[in-house]
This record gives C-alpha cells, sequence and structure tokens, in this order.
C-alpha cells in the first residue's frame, strides 16, 4: 500500500459517506492511496481529522448527514469528488446511488434496486431460494398472530428478523418457543422501529458464525479474508445483539474461501444482473457453517461494521484503484493482495448499549498510540480541545501482527491505553480462534521429544558403566563419586562450549551427526589441556521444530564420542522454541565434567625459557572460524568436488573435531613432563597460546613446519576470500589444533612417543623464549 504523498497530477477529492468506525476504517485506507488529493468524510466523527498522516491526503468532516440525499450530492458536486464511497446501508437503500449516477458522479455502492439484498429480508431470502443459494429455512409472516401460531406448531425455538433495515440489531435468536413469541411480539410491536412490519422467523442453526465480504463489479468477485464478528454484547456470547463488539480476520475457522464464492457470491452477483439490478459495490455474506455445510445467514450490501476495521489493514494494494475498477467494470484487470498477517479488533462502546447512549464523555489516552495498532472512531465529536463520546460504539482498537495472538495482544494492549467513564469492552474477542491453545499450536511438539528419547535412549546407554547410576530419561543425570576414590587429591574440572555456526553448514547438507562429535570432542579438549580425563557429558540442543530424525543423528554422534573416549553421556535436553530460531537452524551445546589428581594438573606454571613447542594437526576448521567461513563460501555449491581440497566443500568443512585424548596418553606413557597444553579455538595461535604462558615468556613459532601439511581447506579458504595472513591465524587454528609444551631434554622422547599409528600428525614448531612483561608486545610471534 502506497504510504507517500499523492504524486497523480489528476488526484481529487474522495467523499466518503457515514460517519461511524467503518467511515473512518476507509478514509484511513484512502489517504494513503496515490489518487486522492484529500479525503472528505460527511458526516465524519471524531476522529476523521485523525485518519491522515503525513505525507498521506488530509481529511476533514462535512457537516452533511448521510441520510440527507440531496445534500451528499450538492456536497459531491461541489467538490467535484473523483468519487464518493458510501458506507451505510440506509442511504443506499434510499437510492444514493442512482441519485449520484443521475447527477454525473460516479459512486461505490449499489443500487436501490441492487440494495433490496439487504433492504429487505423478505426479498432476499425469495432471491437465495430462485436462485438454489443455500440458506436456512423460514416463513416470512406480516401479522403477528399468524406467526406465533405457527411457532406454537412447531414448538421450537427460532430466530426472529425484522425483513427491514436495523442497524444490524433486528434478530432475535431465542433459546426458547417463549422467548420466540416474545421476540415476534417486540419486533411487529416496532421493536426495531419501522423494521417491523414484515417479520422473518428462520430456523435456529447450529454452527460457527463468518462473514465473508467481496468487492464486485457487477461481474467479477474479489474475495475478502473471511472474518468473524462478534455480535453479542456480553462475554461469552451472552446479552443482546449489537452492531458488533470486535471482530478478527482472517478467521480460520472457514478453510474453503473458494466453496463460498462458487456457492454464494458469485450465483448471487449471477443472479441480480440476470434479475436486471447488477451489484456494484461490497456483498457481504453473513454465513452459518452448519454440519450439513454452509448456510447464508443474511446478505449485506455494503462493507461490514466493524469487519471494515479487521479487513482495510491487511489489504496490500490502494484501495482507490479496487474501489475505481469496480465503479469502471474492470475488476478483473486489477491485482488484489492480502498481507500474510492477522488483524484483531476490540470495539468499547458507551455505557447503556445498545439499549441507550451515554454522550459528552471525555475520552483519555488518545495520543498513546504503538506501532501495529490503529484507533479508529465511530461515536465520537470534538468538543473543544477534547474528544468525547457521541454514544453507541465509541472506538474500535484495531492490532496487526503475524499471528492473531499476537494481533489480540497489541488490539487489547491498546484499548488499555483509552479511557471514558463506563465504557463497555467484551475481553474475548478472537475466542473461538483462540480457545484450547495448545503447545503443538504454539509449535512445540511433545510427541516429537518423547521420539528423540526413545530413539536415542540405547546407544547412549552404550556409554554407560556401572558408576552411571541414572541418565537419559531422568530429570537429573547421577554419576557414583565411587569413581574418583583412587586419586589421592581428585579435582573436578567442567566446561561447557557449542558448536558455533558449523551447524549452519551440517544443517543445510543433512550432515549433523558430525556436530556431536564435534561437541564432544571440543570440551574434551577443552579439560583435557588441564590434564583431566572425561567422566561424563551432558548435551543440549534447541531448534524451531523438533525433528526426531536430525536431533537423534546429532545424539548418536555424541555416544559414538563418548564411546571413544570412555566418556558417558549421561543426559541432556531438547528444547523446541519457534520463534527464536529459524526453521531447520539447530543451536548445540555440551557441558563436559572431568577429573585429575591434583599432582597431575597442568597449569602452565612450569613453562620455562628453551622449552619447546609441538604442534598436533587438526583435522579442519574444528568448530572455530565458521562465521568467517560462511561468508567466503556464501552462494556456492557445498557438494560440488573441488581437486584441491581432494572432496567437496561440505567434507572439508564437516570434518569432525579431533581430540587429542590419545596423545596426551601416549606422552604419559612414556614419561613426558607435559608443561603446558592449549587447545587452538577461536583466536588461533595467537589468542590460545598465551593463556597457558607465565609471565616473562613468549612463544616463537615457525610457521613453514606445519603450513605444507596442513589441511588444504585452509589455504583454499584464504585464497577464496582474499584473507590477509594475519588474520588468518586469527580467525583459523590454521592446521594446529592443540599445542603441547614440553621440556627441550624431553622432546625427543615426545616426538618418539607421538609418533606412533593412529594419532596426530605432530610438528616441532617453536620454542618458549624470555620476553619483558612490560614491553606490551604480543606474546607469539609468528615467523615464516
Amino acid at each position: 500500500m502506497s504510504s507517500v504523498p499523492p504524486t497523480d497530477p489528476s488526484a481529487r477529492p474522495v467523499l466518503v459517506v457515514g460517519g461511524g468506525g467503518r467511515e473512518h476504517a476507509l478514509a484511513w485506507s484512502l489517504s494513503r492511496s496515490v489518487g486522492v488529493s484529500e479525503v472528505v468524510v460527511a458526516p465524519g466523527n471524531g476522529g476523521t481529522s485523525w485518519s491522515a498522516a503525513p505525507g498521506r491526503a488530509a481529511c476533514r468532516s462535512a457537516d452533511v448527514a448521510g441520510t440527507d440525499l440531496d445534500g451528499i450530492v450538492a456536497l459531491a458536486t461541489s467538490l467535484q469528488a473523483r468519487l464518493v464511497v458510501v458506507g451505510p446501508e440506509v442511504p443506499l437503500a434510499q437510492g444514493l446511488t442512482d441519485r449520484l449516477q443521475a447527477a454525473g458522479v460516479r459512486c461505490f455502492g449499489p443500487t436501490a434496486a441492487a440494495a433490496r439484498i439487504e433492504a429487505s429480508k423478505a426479498f432476499s431470502k425469495a432471491f437465495m431460494e430462485r436462485h438454489g443459494i443455500p440458506a436456512a429455512a423460514s416463513r416470512t409472516f406480516t401479522d403477528l398472530a399468524t406467526a406465533q401460531a405457527w411457532v406454537r406448531e412447531l414448538d421450537t425455538p427460532m430466530v426472529v428478523k425484522a425483513s427491514g433495515l436495523a442497524a444490524g440489531k433486528g434478530v432475535v435468536v431465542a433459546d426458547s418457543v417463549d422467548d420466540t413469541l416474545a421476540a415476534l411480539a417486540h419486533v411487529f410491536g416496532g421493536g426495531f422501529g419501522a423494521a417491523g412490519h414484515t417479520v422473518l422467523v428462520e430456523e435456529k442453526l447450529t454452527g460457527e458464525e463468518v462473514s465473508v465480504l467481496a468487492f464486485t463489479d457487477g461481474r467479477t468477485v474479489a474475495v475478502m479474508p473471511p472474518a468473524q464478528d462478534h455480535k453479542r454484547l456480553g462475554e461469552g456470547d451472552v446479552g443482546p445483539n449489537t452492531g458488533g463488539m470486535g471482530a478478527y480476520a482472517p478467521a480460520p475457522v472457514l478453510s474453503d474461501v473458494d466453496e463460498v464464492v462458487q456457492r454464494v457470491l458469485q450465483p448471487a452477483i449471477d443472479g441480480l444482473a440476470a434479475d436486471g439490478t447488477p451489484f456494484v459495490g461490497v456483498l457481504y455474506a453473513g454465513l452459518m457453517l452448519t454440519a450439513d455445510g454452509l448456510r447464508v445467514l443474511e446478505f449485506n450490501c455494503r462493507f461490514g461494521d466493524p469487519e471494515t476495521q479487521v479487513l482495510l489493514p491487511l489489504l496490500d494494494a490502494d484501495l482507490l484503484a479496487v474501489l475505481d475498477a469496480c465503479v469502471d467494470g474492470t475488476l478483473d484487470r486489477v491485482p488484489l493482495a492480502w498481507k500474510a498477517a492477522s488483524a484483531l479488533t476490540v470495539v468499547a462502546a458507551s455505557p447503556g448499549y445498545p439499549r441507550s447512549s451515554t454522550p459528552g464523555l471525555p475520552i483519555s489516552g488518545l495520543d498513546d498510540t504503538a506501532d501495529h495498532t490503529t484507533v479508529f472512531h465511530a461515536g465520537t465529536r470534538r468538543c473543544g480541545s477534547e474528544v468525547v463520546t457521541a454514544g453507541g460504539r465509541v472506538l474500535a482498537v484495531t492490532g496487526v501482527g503475524p499471528d492473531l495472538r499476537t494481533a489480540r495482544n497489541r488490539a487489547y494492549g491498546g484499548i488499555e491505553r483509552l479511557s471514558f467513564d463506563g465504557a463497555q469492552v467484551r475481553r474475548d474477542i478472537g475466542h473461538r480462534a483462540l480457545a484450547g491453545l495448545t503447545y503443538a499450536q504454539a509449535g512445540v511438539s511433545l510427541e516429537a521429544g518423547a521420539a528423540v528419547v526413545a530413539d536415542i535412549k540405547d546407544v547412549v546407554r552404550e556409554t554407560h558403566g556401572p558408576e552411571v547410576l541414572a541418565g537419559v530419561g531422568a530429570f537429573g543425570g547421577m554419576f557414583s563419586a565411587m569413581a574418583l576414590k583412587a586419586l589421592d587429591h581428585p579435582v573436578l574440572v567442567s566446561s561447557t562450549d557449542g558448536v558455533g555456526t558449523k551447524t549452519r553448514i551440517g544443517t543445510a547438507v543433512g550432515r549433523v551427526g558430525g556436530l556431536g562429535h564435534d561437541l564432544v570432542n571440543h570440551c574434551i579438549n577443552d579439560i583435557l589441556v588441564q590434564g583431566a580425563r572425561p567422566l561424563f557429558f551432558l548435551d543440549y540442543v534447541a531448534s524451531s521444530e523438533l525433528q526426531p530424525g536430525q536431533v537423534g543423528d546429532f545424539v548418536r554422534g555424541c555416544a559414538a564420542a563418548c564411546k571413544a573416549a570412555g566418556c558417558a553421556l549421561l543426559g541432556g535436553e531438547t528444547a523446541e522454541m519457534p520463534g527464536v530460531y529459524m526453521p531447520g537452524e539447530l543451536d548445540v551445546v555440551g557441558t563436559i565434567i572431568g577429573v585429575v589428581d591434583r599432582a597431575d594438573v597442568i597449569d602452565g606454571s612450569r613453562v620455562a625459557a628453551g622449552d619447546v613447542l609441538i604442534g598436533l594437526r587438526s583435522s579442519g576448521l574444528h568448530t572455530n572460524g565458521y562465521s568467517l567461513a560462511r561468508r567466503i563460501i556464501s552462494g556456492l555449491d557445498l557438494l560440488a568436488h573441488r581437486p584441491a581440497l581432494g572432496g567437496t566443500l561440505a567434507d572439508a568443512l564437516l570434518a569432525a573435531h579431533r581430540t587429542y585424548l590419545a596423545e596426551v596418553a601416549a606422552l604419559r606413557a612414556a614419561r613426558v613432563p607435559i608443561h603446558a597444553l592449549a587447545h587452538i579455538t577461536g583466536g588461533g595461535l595467537p589468542e590460545n597460546l598465551p593463556r597457558v604462558l607465565p609471565p616473562g615468556l613468549k612463544a616463537r613459532i615457525d610457521t613453514r613446519t606445519f603450513q605444507a601439511d596442513a589441511p588444504p581447506i585452509f589455504d583454499w579458504l584464504c585464497e577464496a576470500g582474499g584473507v590477509e595472513r594475519a588474520e588468518s591465524f586469527r580467525a583459523f587454528n590454521m592446521g594446529v589444533g592443540m599445542v603441547v609444551v614440553v621440556p627441550a631434554d624431553s622432546h625427543a622422547a615426545a616426538v618418539s612417543a607421538l609418533s606412533a599409528d593412529g594419532l596426530a600428525t605432530a610438528w616441532t614448531i617453536g620454542e618458549m623464549v624470555a620476553a619483558d612483561p612490560t614491553d606490551g608486545g604480543p606474546r607469539v610471534e609468528l615467523r615464516g
């Protein structure tokens, strides 16, 4: 929808007839149309001038009643109005469109003859029967005694309808035969004013009510999203009928809008045209969805109120262009789009409504607006600098959101900011669609969670030894501390970490099992640098929508890595959080607990100048640097073979994070003193090695010792991304996954111990040298 100033040189005024919330919504929408120079509303209300906004056409009221046909024709002529849009049904039934057309003024709205489809319920019922449109069975009466006798004979509650116009309130849905008889007496006694001369008595249908409105040029039907109105005054749909206390759209209760077009709307438009009374405007079908199929309760010849207040905020097209096309007979050439959103409106009515009105009550909070919320005025007027109630339905607050619950929350948030004495507000608008909200409707599947547990239970238990007392499926894992009694001074070591954005690549190609290996091995290496061996591991996996197969693959990867490391996978957690994560996305985190005897703790305190640095080869990026890597590979085919990599990008990027348990065990078995271990993760060698170095020392590393034999993915990424040398060593491990610091006199023994089959390639990459702790220079000096 346009939100720029009108630029059409042919822009002219548009006249909206009426003064309620529907007309305010029409003015609000039309002010955004590029062909409108100003919107004039006759008679308008206290909020008309608030319809426009900066950069949109101005809106103003004109003191002409909608039922003053001569006055409306004169006003439209003096304005040289491009179009007159008639909101209420009364002037349409009185022939306003006919009068305007005779004066040469274009008008959106049916002629009096076509408007009979609402103005006379008796005519409408006969029309539906004649054209095969499904409706409730009924009889028409002009005599009270005859009508009451028929009801007594049927002995069942009925629906009583005044045949004429009654401002949306001429219907009584009786709960008993006595109520039906009383309603007949009321209507025939003039209870709805002049509406009571002819009365319909109709079978009482059960089911959901829904309103379906459509634009039409007399031939083409362009349907709007289905809406549900709340007619009764009280919550739980009790109390007297009103003009409408709220509405929402789209209404999910109606799943097949096409059926309504084919069985109701198009036959009605075709039938009116065949009868010589073509209908141009908005045709409104009030439907009951019964167990036997849809039934038409009524037709209206105009926009609904308050349905308009939820439909127009969802319109994603220029309203004037649509209305022009209807008048010009070219609706089939105008694209009509609707936002993928929901809208809900809540009415604040005057005290005493619908039986009486209370004018003159000051309204506060009108300036307190919020995003995605619009206040539509109905029964308001200006009194000096104040806006006060004029009776009836005073205001409607419409909220728009990506779903109905969000729209509802926004609408009620808006209504809370407004107040006037005695305001009547239903607090359950939308209750039919939102009733019985379940976890599954919120996007969380408990069944999927249970399926994951069933899928992984056995493979997780394969990692358990006798020390595991409670694991997967329990509220908390239990690991016997008796496993530590062999140590003189056991020290528990823990670490929590994640896999990072490597998960995005794994999920993109459907390979998430390796992410389980990554998570476990990363955490093992984090405690290994302090000399600890792993005891047990817990995983956490979160997604927007739990996919048991995907999560099962990930947990099986965790279990395999734990089993290889002699570590128990004690349990974990799966979390389904729609709206937090993108569809298909995973977030994985792990916590590991390990143990080391106090005498065997590796803390870097023994590192000295002259110590030798041994680098252990990584298997690839491990779990760091993927944010940069993903920028470099954006748009590339991850599954295409690349000779420089000896496989695909997916293969190289998803190579599992290596653990160095076996290498440390081999060094200890050879009695090599390990002065320090550094796990090379985010920040690379320059950031991770200093974490284990005492003051006064720095590491001098010759990168030529390992670059030729490093996994080829590093050179490929640096070349493809134009990554500078210094930056590459900070972003990636560049082939070194772990650094071992040993004394120089143990270097040969260390190299010999690390040369066994199955261990990671070991390179002598540098040495420790003295450094001035006050010079502020880098703690890692990279050469080569």
